[in-house]
């Protein structure tokens, strides 16, 4: 039963476009009528099993738009360079559907920095805030801009550099966040090319 939920939350979440594991499991156990929890797989799971179902079922799709979305995400990184910017989440990782959007966290002064800097070149966005978690169960809000390049969204996630360095927990493994800097993403960009 677990291997069922696993391999159904993973297609829900390349087909259906959802982005949250724990709304994807739950879809899938009521799907295939599992009323309880001591079947649920982990993200860790799921997500692994995402990623087989994208290899299997939509490999050549995806691995062009895994390159446009790092593209993308390095061009964005340039342009936010004076805000220490690191890629996060599926288009780090490799594992990105028809859904997916590049996800940076930035380090400001204030939040503002973040939305002058797009108001001066003209580029619509939305504000939103979003919980993250960090170590302890610990969860903060933290602001985020929305907003497209090339119709690929990106949304960037505005942390007080004052506050350290700490990294919010994985939602897929509870470990801190995998990142990359600027170099680190062309890296992946050009490793990938030549395999």
């Amino acid at each position: 039963m677990r291997d069922q939920i696993r391999a159904e939350a993973a297609r829900i979440m390349s087909d259906e476009g959802v982005r949250d594991f724990q709304v994807a499991k739950r879809k899938a156990a009521e799907r295939l009528i599992i009323p309880d929890n001591k079947h649920v797989p982990t993200n860790q799971e799921v997500e692994e099993a995402l990623r087989e179902y994208l290899e299997l079922f939509h490999e050549k799709q995806l691995s062009g738009t895994l390159e446009t979305l790092r593209r993308c995400a390095i061009d964005a990184m340039h342009f936010l360079a004076e805000f220490k910017p690191h890629l996060v989440g599926s288009v780090l990782s490799g594992i990105v559907t028809a859904e997916s959007r590049i996800q940076i966290h930035v380090s400001a002064d204030t939040p503002e920095d973040i939305g002058l800097l797009l108001d001066d070149h003209n580029i619509p966005f939305e504000e939103n805030d979003k919980r993250v978690r960090y170590g302890g169960d610990r969860y903060e809000t933290c602001p985020v801009y929305c907003f497209s390049a090339d119709s690929n969204p990106i949304e960037v996630y505005v942390f007080d550099h004052k506050k350290g360095r700490e990294r919010p927990l994985s939602p897929v493994d509870g470990r801190p966040m995998k990142r990359a800097a600027i170099k680190g993403v062309e890296e992946l960009l050009t490793g990938s090319k030549r395999q």
